[in-house]
């Protein structure tokens, strides 16, 4: 079968491979589509995902497509079934396993990252971690799950409330996604800030959003958000983060910065306005909203997927060749 397989840091090959064996507790997927975010771009760079990857490996962590085989144990899914994939793979043996928090997982394994994934036509996955989806969710669509599991983490780990205002800093595809679930939570202002007057003037214009700042061009309002979240992960917009926020605020960073980045915080500011500064890491136990979400017509994703691409401009795409990315989708499959 053919698969774009990561052959060393910075090196994409094209091959055929054998398929997958099925093991007992295993799906065999055929894919559809591969979503390619900001973990891909630093796994191929040789720096870590949610856990390390070691070439040769095949990426593609945010995955749809149709079961093609399942293994003797399997009874959650059955051949023919439209799925999606969580790619993480905890060991529910650990400490943090055992105190519910398994996103935390001392010995986490992830499809894409540790095991191949679905840039190939076929890959396999723990059934446990494999979703069924309806008819109404296209593949293309259902390729972005796993980024919307990852911001519905992040908003599940807030105190959400309708009287708040939200700003989101970062017009890349998790802001833009950032923008839409916190409305779908409820709250009545979300504001959204970035670089391209395109992707902030669709977000005001047809996706809900209440004001856009381009911070190239006018600055963001201080003291002012109960709900700030951080979506670029530079020590910049982190600083603006806590300098947005009003009295009581919450601030969430989940941006990934630089492994030896650091960002200046005033001390006092964080005590006097008693804010929460919250990390969030991966996706646990959010698909089954994601999935919701996304059916219930609240998240428009093909709105903000601006590439699709073929396995073969992968590599070029990740070398930064490729312009003007909101999103890129892969189509793997026919």
């Amino acid at each position: 079968m053919k698969a774009l397989v990561l052959t060393a840091t910075k090196k994409m090959e094209i091959q055929d491979i054998d398929k997958p064996k099925v093991q007992p507790s295993e799906v065999l997927v055929e894919t559809k589509y591969a979503g390619v975010c900001g973990t891909d771009h630093a796994l191929y760079n040789g720096l870590p995902g949610s856990a390390d990857a070691v070439p040769p490996i095949v990426l593609g962590h945010e995955n749809s497509g149709v079961v093609s085989e399942i293994g003797s144990e399997v009874t959650n899914v059955k051949v023919g079934d439209r799925v999606t994939v969580d790619p993480n793979i905890y060991c529910g043996e650990c400490f943090y396993c055992h105190t519910d928090r398994p996103e935390l997982c001392e010995n986490l394994s992830a499809v894409g990252v540790t095991r191949n994934g679905g840039l190939e036509q076929y890959f396999t996955a723990p059934a446990s971690v494999v979703y069924p989806i309806p008819d109404d969710i296209s593949f293309k669509a259902a390729a972005t799950i796993e980024p919307i599991s990852c911001a519905v983490h992040g908003v599940q780990l807030l105190n959400v409330t309708p009287y708040q205002r939200a700003l989101v800093i970062g017009d890349g595809f998790e802001g833009q996604l950032f923008a839409q679930i916190l409305q779908a939570y409820g709250i009545h202002q979300v504001d959204l800030t970035g670089h391209s007057d395109k992707k902030l003037d669709l977000n005001r214009e047809k996706l809900g959003v209440t004001n856009t700042f381009n911070t190239n061009k006018v600055d963001m309002p201080t003291n002012y958000y109960d709900i700030v979240i951080e979506a670029v992960g530079s020590p910049k917009t982190q600083e603006q983060a806590i300098e947005a926020t009003r009295k009581g605020g919450q601030v969430l960073m989940f941006g990934v910065g630089a492994p030896d980045a650091h960002f200046s915080m005033n001390t006092y500011e964080v005590y006097q306005k008693q804010l929460t500064v919250q990390g969030s890491f991966i996706n646990p136990n959010a698909f089954e909203d994601s999935i919701a979400l996304l059916q219930s017509g609240k998240l428009d994703v093909e709105a903000i997927i601006s590439h699709e691409l073929p396995l073969e401009q992968v590599e070029s795409f990740l070398q930064g060749n490729i312009k003007g990315v909101s999103k890129a989708v892969v189509k793997v499959g026919e």
